[in-house]
């Protein structure tokens, strides 16, 4: 079964004319047109894509796709693809080893037709033959339902699909029908939806009740989701079918559970064999005695789930899908130490057992084994520290609280994956269960909800608005025949000899209104924010990182009218210009387009830089590297990027180096449109995880692009080539500089660097230069020593601002990095002296007082003290020199405050305690204190200090 399952796996592909290919055999398939359907299908993290309108095929539902890509062909697709349902609307992860069939990930077989190549009646059929015919499914095991419809929303039942499976020979008896929620699919809360039918198989076989499980899912994409929640219909009509190959692989196996099939089973042989436990024996609710089996299927699964997201560059995090993973990999680290009682490191060590059954699949699994049981295993053991913090945090709560408390929600969220430890709330609860502590769950209900606002705050704040064509938009633009917009005059432009650029006018015309609300008009009027679109433009929409051109355009013949453009985006090959009109404009005026010179600029000279950067980077840190993702705009780059540990110091001014280098042989930038073919297999050649155009835009730095794409060209792994529509620089001498200002980890083996060109990078570069001037002035005055406590304490306070710079300003982070260890060092240094200083004053004040204080169980005084660190000192070397007397001193400072230390001799009374002798002292002199038995200390305000002393002296006199 494991080589037939292999081929059921195989990359996607376009299906045969009237009929759903047979996934059993891909002799046929075209390799080539084979690759790029899989990457279609496998956008941008295709772990995380749920098992419907996934991002690869959904631009054709909303008919954004771009026109020149090869996605834009498409009509009938056959495709597998990893899905994950452990978040949003489809979650399945609280199910997963409760019963036999649920899974996180699993791997979706379907077919697509799009535009309404075909629809229900082939749909239906090719899916019936397949099953019965090809896979030999006896047709009595067969069920399948059908939408009834909904009342509320005004949909009718899908009769059209009840008559279909009667006409294939399904009895009545076994075509049920069903609402919105089993029977309508929708992947969120608005976007493409309609109606589905479902295939189910009775695992029962006719034996009693029938035991029915979902096989095969066939959507027909017919409504669009409005925010509002009504329902529209889609201008076309699609099928988007999925079936999961673990169910289909039970069936065929003759299996009533997916983990027994031999997908799982090497899984769970060794598990058994890490953890002697018994076998596993696939039991279930209140018949699986300890959970045993239960934690069998959540390790198999969570395992298999992990490896294939790290594979795919998903690492576990704090947001978004990372923490999904994050949390995944908690829930198995619990199962495997709690249920299971494995050993440390058991789950990096199933790894390899993954990569074996999925990797001649995915060949992903093979070439990063390594890295996966690595971030697998660290997390395990972080996991595994946090959890042992976590108990004793809890242990320390649970004894402050009385009989009746609840456990204090604040502290149940700071150990949660919210907080500061990462333990799943379930966990906390279970863990407090075990110690008969009730959680405060409405204070932690709370604390969610804000929490929750804050997130949708920030989102809404990075999140701009803007105008955009929705489905029904487009549709009617392609209706009336208006072609995509030619876009090409935004690469027009030239460099002058005196080193500027000279950007090319563009006249066009207004071929679409649209008012803020997204309809269509004919005009607009003054002080009207509007829509345009024009049949070609000169401004540049934002896409692949680079930030949209701002500008103006005129009616031709009337210069002295601008309109601002603040934006302009891109959808389905239309380019949107967002203005505001000063003045009326109508459909069919003639424009001139202006883009704003500096901003254009801005953005080519970090987009050049960008790339410089990527090649850089590749050149430090190794050829495998890999970009993940990037942001640009005038002011500054944003680059993620792959690493298997933070970069450092020395890696980041290597990486500036290589870039300093290149700026300055200012080098030609040649760019050139090819045949997206010619650059399949071109050894170095960067190309990110998107939908390319056909032809594609190569640039190419210091080599032309005809050269770097030769079949024998090794240019592409000395220089920086790449696949990229954005504009960049004619050479790279305008880049200036370049300077990496920050780093941060956005998760386990991704970072993310923020960089800065031109002025703006030599200014950093000064800006670092005083600094570290700053920084040597005061490691020299640190040399010198100082005798006196108050130039300590200044010094101390020196080093502890310029932390405080360092820390934040706009420098280049090798730099940053380099200053922060020196101040750390001196903080050090200096605190050490200050310590010394203190010792030494203490001492000296501590003789003189006992000259006064020779005799008796008491000594309380005034003493002159710089800090309440001095007068504590005091008061310990008192007692020290004299263990039999009791020590409170109080000390005056210029300000009016009064500072109290106090520690209590040894041989006192268990009554007598510091902290309560402190609090009697500060509460005389209106003040706090704090401490333990022992020592405590405190402060307060009084002009009658004797009095403050006399109350002293009578607490411990009553005590004594």
């Amino acid at each position: 079964m494991a080589a037939v399952l292999n081929r059921v796996r195989s990359t996607p592909r376009s299906c045969r004319e009237g009929r759903l290919p047979d996934l059993l055999s891909r002799s046929s398939w075209p390799p080539a047109r084979a690759l790029r359907f899989r990457e279609a299908a496998r956008r941008p993290q295709p772990a995380f894509r749920q098992c419907r309108h996934e991002p690869g095929f959904k631009p054709i539902f909303l008919g954004t796709v771009d026109p020149r890509s090869e996605m834009a062909g498409f009509r009938r697709v056959a495709n597998s693809q990893k899905c994950v349902r452990a978040g949003g609307r489809h979650n399945d992860l609280e199910d997963v080893g409760r019963d036999l069939s649920h899974h996180t990930f699993f791997e979706m077989l379907g077919n697509w037709a799009f535009g309404g190549e075909y629809f229900k009646e082939e749909a239906c059929s090719m899916a019936w033959e397949l099953l019965t015919q090809v896979y030999g499914i006896p047709e009595d095991r067969l069920w399948v339902s059908y939408f009834n419809g909904d009342s509320k929303t005004g949909l009718d039942p899908d009769l059209e699909t009840r008559d279909i499976w009667l006409s294939l020979g399904v009895p009545a008896s076994r075509v049920l029908s069903f609402g919105l929620q089993e029977n309508f699919w929708e992947m969120g809360d608005t976007g493409p939806c309609g109606p589905c039918t479902e295939i189910h198989y009775d695992l029962a076989g006719g034996v009693g009740s029938p035991q029915l499980v979902e096989l095969w899912n066939l959507v027909f994409m017919q409504h669009y989701r409005e925010a509002d929640g009504s329902l529209q219909l889609l201008p076309q009509r699609h099928v988007d079918t999925g079936m999961g190959l673990e169910r289909l692989v039970a069936v065929l196996q003759g299996k009533r559970s997916t983990y027994d099939t031999d997908l799982f089973s090497p899984l769970l042989d060794a598990i058994h064999r890490s953890c002697g436990v018994p076998p596993y024996s696939g039991r279930v609710g209140a018949a699986d005695e300890g959970r045993i089996d239960t934690a069998y299927r959540v390790v198999a699964d969570h395992i298999r789930t992990l490896s294939v997201c790290i594979a795919d560059g998903v690492s576990p995090g704090m947001s978004g899908a990372p923490l999904v993973l994050r949390r995944i990999l908690r829930r198995a680290v619990r199962y495997s130490t709690e249920v299971l009682q494995a050993p440390p490191g058991f789950l990096g060590n199933l790894v390899p057992v993954v990569v074996e059954t999925l990797g001649a699949a995915y060949p992903e699994l093979q070439k990063n084994s390594v890295k996966i049981a690595s971030l697998v295993s660290e997390d395990e053991a972080a996991f595994l520290a946090s959890l042992q913090r976590g108990r004793r945090i809890i242990d320390r709560s649970v004894k402050r609280l009385g009989p009746s408390d609840l456990f204090p929600a604040e502290v149940a969220w700071s150990l949660s994956l919210s907080g500061n430890l990462g333990i799943p709330l379930d966990l906390v609860e279970l863990m407090l269960e075990e110690r008969g502590v009730m959680l405060d769950t409405a204070g932690l209900e709370k604390l969610a909800q804000k929490e929750a606002q804050h997130r949708a705050q920030q989102a809404d704040a990075d999140q701009e608005e803007g105008l955009c064509l929705d489905v029904h938009a487009l549709e009617e633009l392609h209706r009336q025949g208006i072609p995509p917009t030619d876009d090409s005059p935004k690469y027009n432009y030239s460099l002058c000899p005196n080193g500027d650029y000279e950007f090319g006018l563009c006249e066009a015309r207004v071929l679409q209104l649209y008012s803020e609300t997204g309809t269509a008009v004919t005009s607009v009027g003054a002080g009207q924010r509007c829509g345009l679109l024009l049949d070609r433009t000169n401004f540049y929409a934002e896409q692949g990182g680079q930030a949209s051109d701002r500008g103006y355009l005129v009616r031709t013949g009337q210069q002295d009218v601008l309109f601002p453009v603040a934006r302009a985006q891109v959808c389905g090959g239309f380019i949107l210009h967002e203005a505001k009109a000063p003045e009326c404009l109508q459909v069919g005026d003639r424009v001139q387009l202006y883009v704003d010179k500096a901003w254009r600029m801005g953005c080519m000279v970090k987009h050049t830089a960008t790339h410089l950067l990527s090649w850089a980077l590749r050149q430090t840190l190794g050829p495998t590297t890999e970009q993940r993702g990037s942001h640009l705009n005038p002011e500054r780059l944003r680059f993620d990027v792959t690493t298997q540990a933070p970069l450092t110091t020395e890696q980041l001014r290597t990486v500036e180096s290589y870039v300093q280098e290149a700026v300055g042989q200012d080098k030609p930038v040649y760019m050139e449109e090819v045949p997206l073919a010619h650059t399949a297999h071109i050894p170095g050649l960067r190309s990110l995880d998107e939908v390319y155009p056909d032809p594609v835009r190569v640039v190419s730095v210091g080599v032309p692009v005809a050269h770097a794409l030769a079949p024998a060209s090794q240019a592409a792994m000395q220089t920086s080539v790449e696949l990229c529509c954005g504009t960049h620089l004619l050479s790279t001498g305008a880049v200036g500089d370049l300077v990496i200002i920050g780093d941060r980890q956005l998760v386990k083996g991704i970072t993310r660097l923020l960089a800065i060109t031109g002025e703006q990078a030599q200014q950093a570069r000064e800006v670092g230069q005083s600094l570290s001037q700053e920084v040597e002035a005061a490691s020299e005055r640190l040399s010198r020593g100082s005798g006196d406590l108050p130039e300590a304490h200044r010094l101390s306070k020196d080093i502890g601002r310029l932390t405080e710079v360092a820390e934040s300003a706009v420098i280049p982070q090798w730099q940053r990095q380099e200053l922060q260890a020196t101040l750390k060092m001196l903080q050090r240094r200096a605190n050490t002296a200050i310590r010394k200083l203190e010792i030494s004053q203490a001492t000296e004040k501590s003789q003189e007082l006992l000259k006064r204080h020779s005799e008796g169980p008491l000594i309380v005084d005034t003493v002159s003290a710089e800090s309440l660190s001095v007068l504590v000192k005091v008061v310990r070397q008192l007692c020290k020199q004299a263990p039999s007397m009791s020590v409170l001193l109080l000390s005056p400072q210029p300000t009016g405050s009064v500072l109290c230390a106090c520690q209590v001799a040894q041989g006192a009374t268990p009554t007598f305690t510091a902290e309560a002798w402190a609090l009697a002292v500060c509460s005389h002199m209106g003040g706090k204190a704090w401490g333990s038995r022992v020592v405590a200390q405190g402060t307060g305000h009084t002009a009658d200090l004797e009095a403050a002393l006399g109350t002293a002296r009578a607490y411990a006199l009553n005590q004594l």
